[in-house]
Order: C-alpha cells, then structure tokens, then sequence
C-alpha cells in the first residue's frame, strides 16, 4: 500500500475519532507530498525539472501530465471516444507506488482531436496550443493521419485511423490560435478493377 493510501485510512480514522479541520486539512497536506514523491518515480525524467527560488531554495516541479478523453457519435450511431494528453491508465493511479506494468506516462502529448465526416469528405480538429504552424508535421495515407509536433517547449504526436479511405493527394490544412483543422477528400471506390498481363 502506497504512503498515500496509508495516510488516508488513517486520516479517516483520526476524522471518526477527532473530528478536526485543521487535522484533517495538515494530513491532506501531507498525503499530496507523498502522492508528489511517488508521482515523481513514474514519469519521464524529462519532465521532472527543479527551480531554484529568490530565497535560495528549491522547488521540483512536474509535467506537464494531462490525460482526458472526448465522446461523440459516429455516422453509424455507435460512440467514439478518443482519448488525448501524454497518459494511458491501466487502473494505477498516478502517485499509487512505483510503476507497474500498462502505465504510461510519455514526454510527447496526444492532441484532443475530432474527425468529422462530412458528405464526401472528412474533417479533423485538433488543439495544439502553443506551438507555430511551421513546427507541425503532417503525415496522410489512404487509410491515416499523423500528426506531429516536437519543439523544445511542446511535443505532440497523434496517428489516427480514418473512418474512410481518403485521397492522399488533396488534403488541405489551416492552422489558426491553437487549433489545426485539416480537410480530406473521401476517395472514391474502384469500381473497375486493373488488368493484369501474363509474361
């Protein structure tokens, strides 16, 4: 059991016996430094940096760590979830001990993207705040999309799968206050196959 479950538990039962807001509020104080150390084992030593303050002292500061994820419907009516930041869960929570196996925690962020399917083309929507249009690279096949940025300040990378095949050849992309929005066109199904000759 890690430092910070620990003193949960016994937060609790001092809270049952004592019921003090001041106790309580200097062990949620306590657990979060604990959670801070343990965080510090499970992710990249890139960022995990240390600032030196005014007075002389030290502070570690951490990140940035984000994870989150967007619902929407598909064409079909079934649910897309698509997750974004630069954390995968695997039930661990960040700051539960050392790493184990199925958690990640990586210096490059996955972008909060939306693939829209419009008519006979597809629409992606992604924020990537605070980087310049020159610093992202777009990578497009028949059947996905990459998206890469990797700055000394911001990394992201994101290689999606398409919900349709699109052409290659014609895409078009914007990129304005932080959010990039690239149009595909759907291409259209071979209906003729190709002739083969025999040698």
């Amino acid at each position: 059991m890690s430092n910070f479950l620990k003193r949960l538990e016994i937060s609790r039962r001092r809270k049952r016996r004592f019921p003090s807001s001041d106790d309580w509020f200097s062990d949620m104080d306590s657990m979060f430094e604990d959670m801070f150390r343990d965080m510090a084992n499970t992710i990249p030593k890139e960022l995990v940096r240390e600032k030196r303050l005014p007075d002389g002292s030290t502070v570690r500061e951490m990140g940035p760590i984000v994870y989150g994820y967007s619902m929407s419907v598909g064409p079909d009516g079934k649910p897309i979830v698509r997750e974004f930041g630069n954390v995968k869960p695997s039930g661990q929570q960040i700051g539960s001990g050392p790493p184990k196996p199925g958690l990640t925690v990586k210096e490059e962020r996955e972008p909060l993207i939306d693939v829209i399917t419009e008519g006979n083309q597809i629409r992606v929507v992604a924020e990537l705040p605070g980087v310049e249009k020159s610093d992202i690279n777009l990578q497009c096949s028949e059947k996905d999309l990459t998206i890469s940025v990797d700055t000394s300040q911001r990394k992201y990378r994101k290689t999606m799968e398409l919900p349709v095949s699109v052409d290659p050849d014609t895409p078009k992309a914007s990129y304005k206050n932080g959010v990039l929005e690239v149009i595909l066109k759907r291409q259209e199904p071979r209906t003729k196959g190709k002739e083969i000759k025999i040698e």
